[in-house]
Protein backbone atom coordinates (compact mmCIF):
# COMPACT_ATOMS: atom_id res chain seq x y z
CA UNK A 1 0.00 0.00 0.00
CA UNK A 2 1.43 3.36 -1.00
CA UNK A 3 0.75 6.77 0.76
CA UNK A 4 -1.68 7.50 -2.20
CA UNK A 5 -4.19 4.71 -1.83
CA UNK A 6 -3.69 4.83 2.20
CA UNK A 7 -7.48 5.89 3.33
CA UNK A 8 -7.60 5.92 7.09
CA UNK A 9 -11.39 5.44 7.30
CA UNK A 10 -11.31 2.68 5.24
CA UNK A 11 -11.59 0.48 8.22
CA UNK A 12 -14.40 2.36 9.43
CA UNK A 13 -17.55 0.99 6.53
CA UNK A 14 -18.80 -1.71 5.46
CA UNK A 15 -16.58 -4.07 2.91
CA UNK A 16 -17.47 -7.12 1.01
CA UNK A 17 -15.24 -10.00 -0.62
CA UNK A 18 -15.06 -10.36 -4.52
CA UNK A 19 -17.03 -13.03 -3.64
CA UNK A 20 -19.70 -11.83 -1.83
CA UNK A 21 -19.53 -9.14 -4.31
CA UNK A 22 -20.21 -11.24 -7.27
CA UNK A 23 -23.08 -13.04 -5.36
CA UNK A 24 -25.20 -9.67 -4.56
CA UNK A 25 -24.43 -8.68 -8.14
CA UNK A 26 -26.69 -11.59 -9.02
CA UNK A 27 -29.37 -11.48 -6.51
CA UNK A 28 -29.89 -7.34 -7.39
CA UNK A 29 -29.70 -8.93 -11.32
CA UNK A 30 -32.72 -11.22 -10.47
CA UNK A 31 -34.40 -8.93 -7.70
CA UNK A 32 -34.29 -5.66 -10.15
CA UNK A 33 -33.09 -3.72 -6.75
CA UNK A 34 -30.03 -1.28 -7.26
CA UNK A 35 -28.34 -1.91 -3.66
CA UNK A 36 -28.02 -3.81 -0.43
CA UNK A 37 -28.93 -2.22 3.05
CA UNK A 38 -27.29 -3.59 6.65
CA UNK A 39 -29.18 -3.28 9.23
CA UNK A 40 -29.03 -4.99 12.59
CA UNK A 41 -32.47 -6.29 14.72
CA UNK A 42 -32.77 -7.03 18.22
CA UNK A 43 -33.52 -10.89 18.29
CA UNK A 44 -31.11 -14.30 18.26
CA UNK A 45 -29.58 -15.99 21.05
CA UNK A 46 -26.68 -13.19 21.56
CA UNK A 47 -28.61 -10.23 21.27
CA UNK A 48 -28.17 -8.67 17.58
CA UNK A 49 -29.29 -10.27 14.19
CA UNK A 50 -28.06 -8.60 10.83
CA UNK A 51 -30.93 -7.61 8.21
CA UNK A 52 -30.13 -7.54 4.30
CA UNK A 53 -32.35 -5.48 2.42
CA UNK A 54 -32.02 -5.48 -1.24
CA UNK A 55 -33.27 -1.80 -2.37
CA UNK A 56 -33.81 0.50 -4.73
CA UNK A 57 -32.90 4.00 -2.97
CA UNK A 58 -31.44 3.93 0.34
CA UNK A 59 -32.85 5.90 2.98
CA UNK A 60 -31.77 9.70 3.73
CA UNK A 61 -29.76 8.81 6.51
CA UNK A 62 -27.75 5.86 5.50
CA UNK A 63 -24.30 5.85 5.09
CA UNK A 64 -23.25 4.81 1.85
CA UNK A 65 -20.30 2.43 1.04
CA UNK A 66 -18.98 1.97 -2.10
CA UNK A 67 -17.52 -1.75 -1.92
CA UNK A 68 -17.17 -2.13 -6.14
CA UNK A 69 -17.88 0.47 -8.76
CA UNK A 70 -21.23 -0.24 -10.20
CA UNK A 71 -22.10 -1.69 -6.46
CA UNK A 72 -22.75 0.25 -3.14
CA UNK A 73 -23.62 -0.93 0.56
CA UNK A 74 -26.12 1.27 2.78
CA UNK A 75 -25.83 0.73 6.12
CA UNK A 76 -28.91 2.03 8.67
CA UNK A 77 -27.02 4.97 10.86
CA UNK A 78 -28.49 3.01 13.83
CA UNK A 79 -26.63 -0.50 13.19
CA UNK A 80 -23.31 1.55 12.12
CA UNK A 81 -21.50 1.55 15.38
CA UNK A 82 -22.58 -2.52 15.68
CA UNK A 83 -21.12 -2.83 12.19
CA UNK A 84 -18.14 -0.26 11.54
CA UNK A 85 -15.16 -2.60 10.36
CA UNK A 86 -17.28 -5.68 9.42
CA UNK A 87 -15.86 -7.23 6.23
CA UNK A 88 -18.72 -9.89 4.39
CA UNK A 89 -17.52 -12.60 2.54
CA UNK A 90 -19.47 -15.43 0.72
CA UNK A 91 -18.69 -18.52 2.26
CA UNK A 92 -19.34 -22.06 0.56
CA UNK A 93 -19.72 -25.43 1.89
CA UNK A 94 -20.92 -28.17 -0.17
CA UNK A 95 -24.21 -27.40 -1.69
CA UNK A 96 -24.51 -24.48 0.65
CA UNK A 97 -23.88 -20.78 0.03
CA UNK A 98 -23.91 -18.18 3.17
CA UNK A 99 -23.18 -14.52 3.51
CA UNK A 100 -20.51 -14.33 6.60
CA UNK A 101 -19.96 -11.58 8.39
CA UNK A 102 -16.60 -10.85 9.78
CA UNK A 103 -17.71 -8.14 12.73
CA UNK A 104 -14.63 -7.06 14.56
CA UNK A 105 -17.40 -5.33 17.03
CA UNK A 106 -18.81 -8.91 17.76
CA UNK A 107 -18.02 -10.23 21.20
CA UNK A 108 -19.66 -13.30 21.04
CA UNK A 109 -21.40 -14.90 18.65
CA UNK A 110 -24.23 -17.62 18.70
CA UNK A 111 -23.33 -21.21 18.00
CA UNK A 112 -25.07 -21.55 14.59
CA UNK A 113 -23.47 -17.98 13.68
CA UNK A 114 -26.84 -16.37 13.20
CA UNK A 115 -26.65 -13.38 15.89
CA UNK A 116 -23.90 -11.68 17.84
CA UNK A 117 -23.09 -9.65 20.87
CA UNK A 118 -21.46 -6.65 21.46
Amino acid sequence: MSVETFDPTAHEGVRMTPAAIGHVRRQLERSGARAVRIGVTTSGCSGYMYQIDLVTEPRGEDAEYAVAEDLSVYVDPEALPLVRGTEIDLVVEGLNSVLKFRNPNAQVECGCGESFGV
